[in-house]
């Protein structure tokens, strides 16, 4: 049973540390029109590329021993761009569900300009690739809207690409 749970928690830090990232730069920022031919900065669209690389991982086995609703698995990354670190993110997943298995993950992106949340519900085994929808922010991201698509790179690494509305 505990071999189980820890690859439904493996595939599930997939998902946690989906919940990552945004890089300082863009990689491509393109204004959406609001009106005929205005360009309106509060609809600005920014895409951005990063790297996390996992610092911590802990599961948490909270209630029945093995898998069971509640438990959880917390991730902490710090988050790069061209070999530079930008920022970190924090992250928590818990089982909604068992069989099928089902998590709630819920991150927090730190970065120098503020932060934003992210997060989404999901279902293993988990896809090649997860969007994680953007919830809200601060400081920069006071107004953040849009998703984060993961894909892993190895057991501690993760790809994404932030498409991100201010």
């Amino acid at each position: 049973m505990k071999t189980n749970k820890v690859r439904y928690l493996s595939a599930a830090a997939g998902m946690a540390a989906v919940v990552a990232g945004v890089a300082i730069a863009p990689l491509a920022s393109a204004s959406t029109s609001t009106s005929s031919g205005a360009s309106d900065t509060r609809h600005r669209a920014e895409i951005f590329e990063l790297v996390g690389k996992q610092t911590a991982i802990k599961d948490l086995d909270l209630g029945e021993k093995g898998i069971s609703l509640g438990d959880q698995r917390v991730i902490h990354e710090d988050l790069y761009r061209d070999g530079e670190k930008v920022g970190d993110h924090s992250v928590i997943c818990t089982y909604t569900h068992v069989s099928p298995a089902a998590l709630q993950c819920l991150g927090t992106f730190s970065l120098p300009d503020g932060q934003f949340a992210a997060q989404a519900l999901l279902h293993l085994p988990a896809p090649s690739y997860v969007d994680v929808g953007i919830t809200g922010g601060s400081g920069d991201y006071r107004s953040a809207q849009g998703f984060v698509r993961t894909v892993p790179a190895g057991e501690t690494e993760r790809h994404f690409t932030v498409h991100l509305k201010r």
